[in-house]
């Protein structure tokens, strides 16, 4: 290749994209969490400190070199990296990135009562009977001395493995406790072995879910319900740009492997866009195994929690203009 060798393209694919930037851009590195940085420049680009993996959710695209990294984010012409990476090579010493210990899963503290969790909860439009039926099977407890909402998974040994933390102050905070397995997503169980289970995004929406079944009168114990802990979708305004291949909800596929005997996925996922996709694929990738069911709230743009305020907010008018 005209102005490089082959010699320097290989010695500057060499050079992964962390070391790069430990290197010579740390500046523009804010950490994010246990093992993953992001940049201050663009706070939807992430990278992984111990794989150099990194995504820029913005633009649908990643990479691992710091020769993608210089190419696709900083815009860099492909000789001039290489050149610039050769450079910078002759003198580079890798950055050495100490392996961090595997963190302990341990569960926050309890608090004595759940007095304000299930105050939280209430308020979101969950009602008492779901609450109660969640509480007993050990989904939910609140913790001290912050007096979060608690949410916790288990294996199917029934040994907690993921938990994660909701403010109940008014604040907006939301934290996976350390050393949780994601794999591992929350779920209520039914009163009766079932062969179903519906899946939603969070386990508010699995709550609310329940609650406007039991108000409807219709049977709301009847099956699993699984809360995927998020889910993934391309950015809308690139729909027409080639996407990653599928890879199936981790907590989904965990949960199939520890309840072989589950023949009904019903998707309950968001009903915007991602939600939307993120069912089509779902139903695409698991239609040849298991009878699927798409029961999208709606209208287009609601969950089940927005449907189960509101109607707490029409009860609520109903009761003051008596």
């Amino acid at each position: 290749m005209a102005g490089v060798t082959r010699e320097q393209i290989e010695q500057a694919r060499r050079m992964t994209a962390i070391e790069y930037l430990l290197k010579y851009e740390s500046y523009d590195l804010k950490r994010c969490g246990q093992s993953e940085y992001e940049l201050r420049s663009h706070d939807s680009f992430k990278i992984n400190a111990e794989t150099s993996k990194w995504h820029w959710k913005s633009r649908d695209i990643g990479g691992r070199t710091a020769l993608d990294f210089l190419i696709h984010v900083r815009g860099q012409a492909f000789l001039d990296a290489v050149r610039q990476l050769c450079d910078e090579h002759s003198c580079f010493d890798p950055v050495l990135i100490p392996e961090k210990p595997k963190k302990v899963f341990v569960l926050p503290d309890s608090a004595p009562d759940c007095d304000r969790a299930v105050s939280y909860l209430r308020g979101r439009g969950i009602s008492l009977n779901v609450l109660a039926f969640c509480r007993e099977q050990g989904l939910f407890y609140e913790d001290i001395p912050y007096h979060n909402v608690v949410f916790v998974a288990r294996d199917s040994a029934g040994t907690p493995r993921f938990a994660c933390k909701r403010g109940t102050w008014g604040q907006d905070y939301k934290r996976d406790v350390e050393g949780s397995e994601k794999k591992y997503g929350c779920y209520i169980q039914p009163e009766v072995e079932s062969d179903a289970v519906a899946i939603y995004e969070s386990i508010i929406d699995s709550m609310s879910h329940a609650t406007l079944d039991e108000q409807d009168g219709l049977p709301w114990k009847d099956k699993y319900r699984l809360a995927l802990g998020g889910i993934y979708a391309p950015d809308p305004s690139k729909a027409k740009a080639p996407h990653r291949p599928f890879k199936p909800p981790a907590a989904l596929e965990q949960f199939l492997l520890d309840h072989p005997h589950i023949r009904r996925i019903e998707i309950c996922t968001d009903n915007d866009f991602a939600g939307r996709y993120a069912a089509k694929r779902i139903e695409e990738h698991y239609q040849d195994r298991y009878e699927i069911e798409p029961v999208l709230p709606v209208p287009e743009g609601f969950d089940y929690n927005d449907l189960a305020k509101e109607r707490m907010m029409k009860c609520s008018q109903r009761a003051a203009e008596r």
